[in-house]
């Protein structure tokens, strides 16, 4: 099971997958250039929407399918340091399918 974790440093929004830094995948969509953010709807959210669920999923097909609704029930709702385990993940998108 993968551990996602954020907070808030003097590097600014930083978000690890099992202490290593997760990968932004601008790669699949370019969707804030200035990185990470949560506890609202924005670009920066959704790219950490869209980092978490690929790199979760592993299929980036889905991942874009799944990170908008999957940023606005979630990720805009984080505290400024959170944890998400593979769990939660799989959890908030069962009911974001129902």
């Amino acid at each position: 099971m993968k551990i996602y974790e954020g907070g808030r440093s003097l590097d600014g929004a930083v978000v690890t997958v099992d202490g290593k830094r997760l990968a932004p995948r601008l790669d699949l969509k370019k969707l804030s250039p200035a990185g990470f953010e949560w506890t609202y709807e924005g670009a920066g959210p959704a790219q950490l929407a869209l980092a978490l669920l690929a790199d979760h999923l592993g299929d980036d097909t889905k991942a874009l399918a799944l990170y908008e609704a999957f940023m606005k029930a979630v990720i805009a709702v984080l505290d400024n340091a959170w944890r998400l385990t593979s769990a939660d993940i799989d959890q908030a998108l069962a009911t974001l399918k129902s």
